[in-house]
């Protein structure tokens, strides 16, 4: 991690296109801007953390669903197989 001391109206860059800079400084609380590309996200860490906890919760599939869905797969399949029309005979010329 580093570590880096800035007065209010001092800035840090990461990279060319990201800015943060030291707004204020109230007691504990320190106000920062942040400016960077409109492809570039930003959250802040709780947020982040929650967003990612969400979607992990989200996607995750148990054992059990993974199966279920792996068998309805089977099924639909077979079924498939057994309304296709049969190919029939060409006719010879």
């Amino acid at each position: 991690m580093l570590i880096l001391t800035r007065k209010s109206g001092e800035g840090i860059a990461i990279g060319d296109d990201i800015t943060i800079t030291v707004l204020a400084v109230q007691g504990k609380q320190v106000r920062l801007g942040i400016s960077a590309p409109d492809q570039v996200t930003v959250y802040r860490e709780e947020i982040y953390k929650r967003i990612k906890k969400e979607n992990a919760t989200t996607t995750a599939l148990t054992q059990e669903e993974l199966e279920e869905m792996a068998r309805r797969m089977r099924v639909e399949k077979k079924k498939g197989k057994e309304n296709r029309p049969s190919g029939g005979k060409k006719k010879g010329k």
